[in-house]
């Protein structure tokens, strides 16, 4: 039997210790960066700046954790996944319901949607889990894998996922199509500033979207409520599409 490992993250915690500084709850799953594990619609630009992969190294037991759960699912069958994966999120259910906190579930702080079978038992599991609120930000959106078809049941929007596109200047040509053919999915655009990012999502869809409260220094990582993007929700819930700077300006 698949098992896989869930993980505390500081910035998508719907739960705190008193003091902020502890998440409580563990609402992340994650697998390795990289085009050589799950990331098959990465950038040259999300290579060089992002953070997961950089946590990956500093930290070993975090890494430890990616690759148990990458050699988990891997070679895995979609049953198998969908198995895996829903132990999982009832495993999430039952800490939730035991500490009192709020269902809400980031689907890769690490890692990306790497393959059809992977991407389509997530979606079965979705789909299952009316009651929790899941939020996503895949690249695999391009000629290498394009997820999104599975992800649109009955060409409408779902209530329970926010779904946005990791969009930078390598990737951004395939969006128009895939906003068109899908309107309901938000865009999460990467710049080097956060105007950098204004200018170029509303290129691509007429409005500025939002800029990223925390890493422009505006909300801290977490606090006693729990972690900043509880605490924002633009992204939890899909209010609107988000900006998210380099320079952290």
């Amino acid at each position: 039997m698949i098992t896989l490992r869930r993980s505390t993250d500081r910035k998508t915690t719907t739960m705190s210790s008193p003091n902020g500084k502890t998440p409580k709850v563990s609402n992340a799953f994650g697998l390795p960066s990289g085009k050589a594990y799950s990331c098959p619609g990465q950038t040259s630009i999300c290579e060089k700046v992002c953070y997961a992969g950089k946590l990956e190294k500093i930290f070993t037991g975090f890494r430890n954790v990616m690759l148990e759960n990458w050699e988990a699912v891997k070679n895995a069958t979609e049953e198998e996944l969908f198995t895996a994966l829903s132990n999982m999120i009832d495993e999430f259910r039952k800490e939730c319901d035991k500490k009192g906190a709020p269902k809400a579930f980031r689907i890769h702080h690490d890692g990306d949607f790497f393959s059809i079978d992977y991407a389509e038992a997530w979606r079965r599991v979705i789909d299952a889990n009316e009651d929790i609120q899941f939020w996503v930000y895949t690249r695999s959106f391009t000629p290498a894998l394009n997820v999104v078809p599975y992800f649109v049941p009955w060409g409408m929007e779902w209530p329970n996922l926010a779904f946005y596109l990791s969009v930078d200047s390598d990737n951004e040509q395939y969006v128009a199509d895939i906003l068109a053919d899908y309107p309901w999915v938000r865009i999460a655009y990467l710049s080097q500033t956060a105007d950098e990012a204004k200018e170029a999502v509303k290129s691509l869809t007429g409005k500025v979207g939002g800029a990223c409260p925390e890493v422009l220094g505006k909300i801290p990582l977490i606090t006693n409520e729990g972690g900043a993007c509880w605490s924002c929700q633009l992204c939890v819930v899909g209010k609107s599409d988000i900006r998210f700077s380099i320079s952290g300006k």
